[in-house]
C-alpha cells in the first residue's frame, strides 16, 4: 500500500528528483548549521577551512555543486538513476549556497548577524515552495484549470495574465513573501492584492501619499502584525539557524 502511493505520486509522475533534491537541500542546511554552531562554539573537531589563511566559505563548493547538478539534472530528465543522483549533487549545493544568501546579498560576512537572519528565511521559504509544488500546485493556478479551459487558449493565457497581476502588485505593496507564494496558490496573491501596502513600499508611496486615513492605517496595521509575529518569527530563526551575534552596548 504504501510503496504504490508512492510509486503512484512519486516515481510514475516523475517527482522522485525534486523530492530528493528536496531532501538532500534541507538535510544539508540542517547539516551546515550545526556544523557551524559548533565551530563559533569552539567545540568538536570542526575547524574553518583557511588555506594560505583566506577563509573559504561553504558558498563556494555549493555553487560547483549547484552547477553540476543543475546542468546535469536538465541532461538527464525526470527518470532514471541519473536523474537522482543529480537531483542530490544540485539539492546539496543549493543547501550550501542559500545557507550563506546574506552573504551573497550584502557582500558581506554578516553569516552571525541579524542581516544573516534572511539566510534562514530564504531557506524555509524555498523549501515551502518546493513542498507546495510537489503537492501539485502549479505557478499562478494552471492546476486549478479544467481540462477544456487548458485547451481553450485564451482563458489560459488569461487566467495566467490576472493572477501574474495579482503577484505584481502584491509585490509593488512591499509583500514579497507572499506575493512568492501567491505564484502557487493564487488565492494568496489575491489576498495580498486587496490589502493595504506596507509603508514605504512603491504602492505607498505613489498611492498613499495624499491619503493620510491610508498611510495611518497602513502603519498601524505593520505595527500590530510586527508586534505579534515579530519576536515569534525570530525564536523560530533563532532556534533553526542560531542566534545571531549580540552587538556590545557602547556607554559614554
Amino acid at each position: 500500500m504504501g510503496m504504490s502511493w508512492f510509486n503512484r505520486n512519486f516515481v510514475e509522475p516523475g517527482k522522485l528528483p525534486m523530492l530528493l533534491a528536496l531532501a538532500s537541500f534541507v538535510l544539508t542546511f540542517l547539516v551546515t548549521r550545526t556544523i557551524t554552531r559548533l565551530i563559533r562554539a569552539g567545540r568538536g573537531p570542526f575547524r574553518n577551512i583557511r588555506p594560505g589563511g583566506l577563509h573559504i566559505h561553504h558558498v563556494v563548493p555549493g555553487v560547483v555543486l549547484t552547477v553540476v547538478g543543475g546542468f546535469g539534472a536538465v541532461g538527464s530528465g525526470r527518470h532514471g538513476i541519473g536523474a537522482c543522483v543529480f537531483a542530490v549533487v544540485f539539492g546539496v549545493g543549493a543547501g550550501l549556497v542559500l545557507d550563506e544568501f546574506a552573504l551573497i546579498l550584502h557582500l558581506d560576512d554578516v553569516y552571525w548577524t541579524e542581516q544573516g537572519r534572511k539566510s534562514v528565511e530564504v531557506v524555509v521559504l524555498t523549501a515551502a515552495l518546493v513542498l507546495l509544488a510537489l503537492g501539485g500546485f502549479s505557478p499562478f493556478g494552471v492546476n486549478d484549470m479544467t481540462s477544456q479551459e487548458q485547451h481553450d487558449r485564451a482563458s489560459f493565457i488569461l487566467t495566467l495574465g490576472i493572477n501574474f497581476c495579482f503577484v505584481l502588485i502584491a509585490l509593488f505593496k512591499g509583500k514579497f513573501r507572499l506575493a512568492i507564494v501567491g505564484t502557487l496558490i493564487p488565492f494568496v496573491a489575491l489576498v495580498a492584492a486587496i490589502r493595504l501596502a506596507r509603508p514605504g513600499s512603491p504602492w505607498a508611496r505613489r498611492f498613499y501619499r495624499k491619503r493620510p486615513r491610508s498611510r495611518a492605517r497602513s502603519a498601524m496595521r505593520v505595527y500590530r502584525h510586527d508586534r505579534r509575529w515579530t519576536r515569534l518569527r525570530r525564536r523560530a530563526q533563532d532556534f533553526i539557524g542560531g542566534a545571531p551575534d549580540r552587538l556590545p552596548v557602547r556607554r559614554p
